[in-house]
C-alpha cells in the first residue's frame, strides 16, 4: 500500500530483512575471534566479535613475581588492542547490511 508515494509495506519488508541480518550477523560474530598483543607477544588477548575477552596468554617470561606491575599493564594493552579490532571488525560487518546508516549503540 502506498501512501503519500512511499511504499510503506515495501519499506516495512526492508526493515525487516535487515533486521534478520542483523541478529543472524551478531550470532556470526559471536564466533568470530581476533587477537590483541602485547610486549612483544609475551601477552596474547583474544576477543569475539561480540565484544568479549574469550581468551588470554601468558608467556611465562611475562610472569615476574618481583614485577607484577608489568604484567597487569601488559594485560591490559593486550586486551584493548582485542576489543578495538573485535569493535572495528563489527563495525566493519554491520556495515555490509545497513550501508552508511549509523545506528548508535548496536555494537559499543
Amino acid at each position: 500500500m502506498s501512501k503519500g508515494g512511499f511504499d510503506v509495506q515495501g519499506i516495512m519488508k526492508k526493515a525487516q530483512d535487515m533486521q534478520k541480518q542483523m541478529a543472524k550477523l551478531q550470532e556470526d560474530l559471536k564466533e568470530r575471534v581476533v587477537e590483541g598483543n602485547s610486549g612483544g607477544g609475551m601477552v596474547v588477548a583474544h576477543a569475539n566479535g561480540a565484544g568479549l575477552v574469550v581468551g588470554v596468554k601468558l608467556d611465562p617470561k611475562a610472569v615476574d613475581p618481583a614485577d607484577l606491575t608489568m604484567l597487569e599493564d601488559l594485560v591490559i594493552a593486550a586486551v584493548n588492542q582485542a576489543l578495538e579490532k573485535a569493535k572495528k571488525m563489527a563495525e566493519a560487518e554491520m556495515q555490509k547490511v545497513t550501508g552508511p546508516v549509523n545506528i548508535p549503540g548496536l555494537f559499543g
